[in-house]
């Protein structure tokens, strides 16, 4: 591996390197050997260098990339999302080579993009009519200045050919006299070109300077007409599908079910004898009517599944190599992904790029728990604090959120200037922390003796943090890198969370919450971008559970949240996806599949539909989930399998609500659609960290309602936090132009620790805050507002 050192250039000021490294790949191969190569912002690498012009095995951006030292030879990079590399190096001085030419990567990244979104964000001004106008004349004038050269020119050179032919004429003037007047007009002619000259230079320069910009603008309007042309097309269509479905209503036939995208899996649970839920699928399902139910009370539930495995199916099981899985567990998770299941009536229903098959991610496994000690006896015996209930009235400011957003159709949604009018005043750490605001299912869950039950549960308890997202369309303030937020509820609601924005780039958040019978942990990030007609969030990272007194713990990921009508109509948000709650530790190999349905018009499910199962060790399914992620969940044990195992029936005991949307208070649609949990988050405290969101400037003047100063102050919130970022970004390149280390941001409450079993990082707590509470000792804290 001693090619590695020294082998950093330059190209355009971006640092390239290339060697030998080790690769992590898989528990049954370990560290493998490959060749990397660091060019243009990306380290990308191969199996052996002459694989580099054909066949590249993985890539990762390092703009918004986490870069993390291990041990003096081993490091990781991270993209915060899927894409994860765990890299050894020979010697500490080749690790260090590699992370200092990567640190500098990253920052010449970061500028360049940024950059560029900074000429495309001039490109997409709207220039003023008087610029325009200026323009125009200025070409005019000197375009008439070219013509008048013209004319001169025309002029002299005729006199010049006269002249010169006079010379060769024999007329009794002298030789002298006829050569002088030839001189006089060579003279003019020569003065007029040079004049034609310097015209046409300050024509071209002047045409110059603002063609490449006219240029661009006339190449972004095309493309955002071509993109608007596509959005109206869309919509005509679908209110040509509403139209023609109005006409069948009226008739009274039935309207054909359409779905707007794929759906993976349903699981209908809905009373009545014959209720035959269409489902579309790429795969066969056949419906039966339900049994009747039997005399002890008990549901019985028919599946029947012709699957249809494709071809890209086989593909993907081809290149996952080995798995720990059986054949038999890997059938039952592919096939429960198509599963449709009818109920005898009972309860209703509530209303990068990486192709390298040896170097597939380890499975994922929960973090160390260090602190299972000391989350024993957290509940508080003092009184209850006074709480306020409300926050005051949205005032009326009319601003047209397509006016703000039709030049920024395809950008990421954390890079479009957006002013405080879109906001709700709370910040994303503070909308994290709402997760909990049905901390009771959890409670609820640690007191259940069968871990398939409280499996159940919590996901009854990821569905929950979806309750107020069906009216909250308010975007919350983007997190300052080290803004943090407590929620100290243990006098009321038993439990304490701290977040803390731990990175920039990429934009992540960091949340620990602990109670008395549980505890959570959370990493958030996402990736989003603006559609056109819709904007589209996608979660990165993950959540976890752990209840101490059984040992179990579990994790999943957030579905894709979408912000529809944009454009026109009032704004709504779906949820869609699937999530996958996976059990390790004491409750290893059970795991929840929880169907998000899209929303259709034309679909025959009940709109927000919820659908999963709960299977054991065995996958055995034996549980059923069903309701909607903005009303309720229930849940049903699965008593007795029987059938084939392409065509099982389940008979299913009794359903039970185990999650129910509170009320919305009668007036808060006048302030934000807030929950009263939601208005008592950024109420004022003492004794909090300075950095925490309460005592953000921005975020209290909207809340006031003084929003012209709010936007005042958000410009210099953001204009202070990108001076911090370029000073680091300068110290970080003359450290790196001197060959040494420049240390990485580093959070205050949070450090980054390796899971068990799993070569992934995620930020933990270091469980330092609550003691730095109590003794008022806040002098590591940055000054960040």
């Amino acid at each position: 591996m001693s090619d590695n050192a020294g082998n950093a250039l330059a190209d355009k000021g971006l640092p390239e390197m290339k060697g030998w490294l080790l690769k992590w790949t898989n528990y049954i191969k370990g560290y493998q050997r490959r060749w990397f190569v660091l060019s243009k912002g990306v380290l990308s690498y191969y199996r052996n260098q002459s694989e580099i012009n054909h066949t590249c095995r993985g890539t990762i951006s390092l703009h918004g990339a986490l870069i993390h030292t291990v041990d003096s030879c081993t490091f990781v990079i991270s993209n915060g999302g899927t894409q994860t590399f765990h890299i050894k190096a020979g010697t500490e001085v080749e690790r260090q080579s590699w992370v200092t030419a990567l640190e500098l990567a990253k920052v010449k990244a970061i500028r360049a993009i940024e950059s560029e979104e900074e000429e495309e964000e001039e490109t997409a001004q709207v220039v003023p009519s008087q610029e325009i106008s200026s323009v125009v004349r200025d070409l005019t004038e000197r375009l008439e200045n070219m013509r008048t050269c013209y004319d001169l020119i025309t002029k002299h050179g005729a006199a010049l050919q006269r002249a010169l032919n006079d010379l060769e004429s024999n007329e009794e003037e002298s030789l002298a006299s006829r050569t002088k007047i030839v001189n006089e007009r060579a003279t003019l002619f020569r003065i007029t070109s040079n004049a034609m000259i310097n015209a046409g230079n300050d024509y071209l320069h002047s045409a110059e300077s603002q063609g490449h910009k006219w240029s661009k603008m006339l190449h972004h309007e095309r493309e955002q007409r071509l993109k608007l042309e596509e959005i109206i097309e869309t919509m005509a269509k679908q209110q040509s599908q509403m139209e023609q479905a109005a006409v069948l209503v009226r008739q009274n036939k039935p309207v054909p079910p359409m779905v707007s995208s794929s759906t993976t899996m349903s699981l209908n649970a809905t009373g009545g004898s014959s209720s035959n839920t269409a489902l579309t699928s790429d795969d066969e399902v056949e419906f039966f009517d339900a049994l009747e139910h039997t005399s002890s009370g008990d549901s019985t539930f028919i599946l029947k599944l012709n699957k249809r495995r494709s071809s890209s199916e086989d593909q993907f099981d081809g290149q996952t190599g080995s798995s720990s899985e059986s054949d038999e567990q890997k059938r039952i998770i592919k096939t429960i992904q198509q599963v449709s299941l009818v109920s005898a009536p009972r309860v209703a229903s509530g209303g990068g790029h990486n192709n390298d098959d040896e170097d597939d991610d380890v499975d994922r496994a929960a973090r160390p728990d260090s602190r299972e000690s000391r989350v024993s006896n957290l509940r508080s015996s003092r009184p209850a604090k006074a709480r306020r209930v409300r926050v005051p009235d949205k005032p009326n400011y009319p601003l047209s959120l397509w006016s703000i957003m039709k030049n920024c159709i395809g950008k990421d949604l954390s890079k479009i200037p957006m002013p405080v009018n879109f906001n709700e005043p709370l910040s994303m750490l503070q909308r994290l922390v709402e997760d909990y605001e049905y901390s009771d299912i959890l409670d609820a869950a640690a007191n259940c003796k069968d871990a398939c039950e409280q499996l159940a549960h919590v996901a009854a308890f990821t569905v929950s943090a979806y309750a107020t997202t069906t009216n909250r369309t308010g975007k919350p303030f983007n997190p300052l890198l080290g803004e943090t937020f407590e929620c100290d509820r243990m006098d009321d609601l038993g439990w304490r969370c701290l977040a803390e924005q731990v990175s920039h780039h990429p934009p992540v958040a960091a949340l620990h919450c602990e109670s008395s019978k549980w505890l959570c942990w959370q990493e958030f990030s996402m990736t989003s971008k603006f559609r056109g007609k819709y904007v589209q969030i996608n979660p990165l990272g993950g959540a976890y559970v752990q209840f101490p007194q059984s040992g179990n713990r579990y994790s999943w990921h957030k579905v894709t949240t979408t912000v529809n009508n944009i454009i026109v109509g009032r704004l709504w948000v779906d949820q869609h996806g699937e999530m996958e709650i996976i059990g390790s530790h004491a409750s290893q190999g059970n795991k929840c599949i929880l169907n998000f349905i899209p929303y259709s018009y034309f679909s025959r499910e009940v709109q927000r539909s919820v659908k999963g199962v709960v299977m054991n060790q065995r996958n055995e399914v034996k549980w059923v989930i069903r309701g909607t992620w903005d009303a309720q969940i229930e849940i049903a044990p699965v008593l007795k399998t029987s059938g084939t195992p392409d065509s099982p029936t389940y008979t299913t005991g009794e359903y039970k609500v185990a999650w129910q949307r509170r009320p919305a208070p009668a007036d808060s649609d006048k302030y934000y659609n807030f929950t009263t949990l939601a208005c008592q988050l950024n109420e004022e405290e003492e004794g909090v960290a300075p950095t925490d969101s309460r005592r953000r400037p921005d975020q209290r003047l909207m809340e006031r309602g003084d929003w012209d100063e709010s936007n005042k102050e958000k410009l210099r919130l953001e204009e202070k936090q990108r001076t911090v970022r370029r000073q680091r970004e300068s110290e970080a390149e003359h450290a790196a132009s001197e060959g040494r280390p420049y240390p990485a941001y580093e959070p205050m409450w949070f450090k980054r620790e390796k899971e068990e079993g799993s070569e992934d990082f995620v930020h933990v707590f270091k469980n330092t805050y609550w003691t730095a509470k109590e003794a008022q000792d806040w002098s590591g804290c940055p000054e960040i507002y």
